[in-house]
């Protein structure tokens, strides 16, 4: 069928979103209602149905929940009984009805389909919202038994255990998230940031390490420019650790048994100058002035 230059490009904008995985909610619903409000969606082939899905999403966000039902009925009338159109609607009914009710639509639907990954994260997902944490890294755990590479999982599990000071456990799960996810600097950079408030700086110190060198082996002249990024937060956290290692001895203790590097205070004076190096020019001035009084007190 042919569009309109106006409903050309709000497709267009609404595919680059969709590509990219970006939810930018505001605009995806601006962008969406256009065409949802033109009723060509369903003569859209397969982007129609990705479309309302994503504008349903967006319209949840954003508080419209009369577009999400307009949207749902859409999908329920093309795919009646979809498990992807379920998940839709066990969102839609976490935003108005009880947590019971929505648990238990996601008790029956698992009753139905126990593999159903998608739906037995959401009833996890209320769980953890409503203050069941028990119950919640107990589902949990037994979806990733089930669901081992589902690296959302393991990092959902981290977070959980993060939040209720079990640090131990949360790196365990971060473990599992690094075999599975070992090309992200991120993940090294959550692992470094958890091991630093477990207490293990030596571990820390290590991680942070591991970052850096993930972020800038493939720089050219990486030492000669300012860092940027990720690296700007791993050289600050390798600056804390080789901080605590050199002036206080019992922070070289270590849970995991991680080594300090000999050179330890060669690696805190290179941490000292490119935490600065990334306050360079007239407007970090001022803040390289702070960072520098800071580390000299």
């Amino acid at each position: 069928m042919s569009l309109s230059p106006t409903l050309f490009s709000a497709l267009e904008k609404l595919g680059s979103y969709r590509t990219n995985n970006t939810r930018a909610s505001q605009e995806i619903f601006e962008s969406g209602s256009i065409i949802l409000k033109s009723g060509s969606s369903t003569n859209l082939g397969e982007e129609g149905w990705a479309f309302l899905e994503q504008l349903a999403l967006a319209a949840l966000d954003v508080g419209r929940i009369d577009v999400a039902d307009q949207c749902l009925r859409q999908l329920s009338d093309k795919f009646p009984e979809s498990p992807r159109v379920d998940v839709l609607s066990g969102i839609r009914m976490e935003a108005t009805e009880p947590p019971s009710t929505v648990l238990q639509f996601y008790d029956e639907l698992l009753k139905a389909d126990p593999a159903n990954a998608a739906i037995w994260k959401r009833r996890i997902s209320v769980l953890r919202r409503t203050g069941k944490i028990q119950d919640a890294v107990e589902e949990l755990t037994q979806f990733l038994d089930t669901f081992y590479t589902d690296l959302e999982g393991w990092l959902e599990l981290a977070d959980i255990y993060t939040s209720c000071n079990q640090f131990t456990s949360a790196l365990q799960s971060l473990s599992h998230a690094l075999l599975l996810n070992a090309q992200n600097p991120f993940t090294y950079l959550q692992f470094a940031e958890t091991a630093y408030t477990a207490g293990d700086i030596p571990l820390a110190l290590k991680m942070f390490l591991v970052v850096i060198d993930m972020n800038e082996s493939d720089i050219p002249d990486s030492s000669d420019r300012p860092p940027s990024g990720i690296s700007i937060r791993a050289w600050w956290g390798t600056k804390l650790c080789t901080r605590h290692l050199v002036s206080n001895p019992s922070s070289r203790s270590s849970a995991s048994d991680t080594p300090v590097p000999k050179k330890i205070k060669l690696i805190d004076e290179l941490a000292t100058e490119r935490v600065l190096a990334a306050y360079h020019g007239e407007q970090g001035a001022d803040a390289r002035q702070l960072v520098s009084r800071w580390m000299s007190s």
